[in-house]
């Protein structure tokens, strides 16, 4: 399965002319790529999918999801056993 997931940017940077960012999905962080969304910025929450960036998203909207994702046990799913 391949979820939209909510994590928050911490840095951005330009690669190969691509702006790009570190997002932590609580506890497991990942490069994603901002060109949906290029005004994200460093402490704010994204939806990313398949390591696309698709839309910001409120804090408590992005923890409500990432608790009930925990509880079904999507996000070890998604991440494995490395959270």
């Amino acid at each position: 399965m391949c979820l939209a997931v909510p994590g928050r940017v911490i840095s951005i940077a330009e690669r190969d002319d691509t702006l790009m960012a570190q997002v932590d999905f609580g506890g497991v962080t990942k490069e994603v790529c901002l060109a949906y969304v290029p005004d994200a910025a460093v402490g704010e929450y994204v939806v990313v999918h398949v390591g696309f960036a698709i839309q910001r998203l409120d804090e408590q909207s992005a923890q409500d999801t990432l608790a009930t994702f925990e509880k079904l046990g999507l996000l070890e799913q998604e991440f494995g056993a490395a959270r």
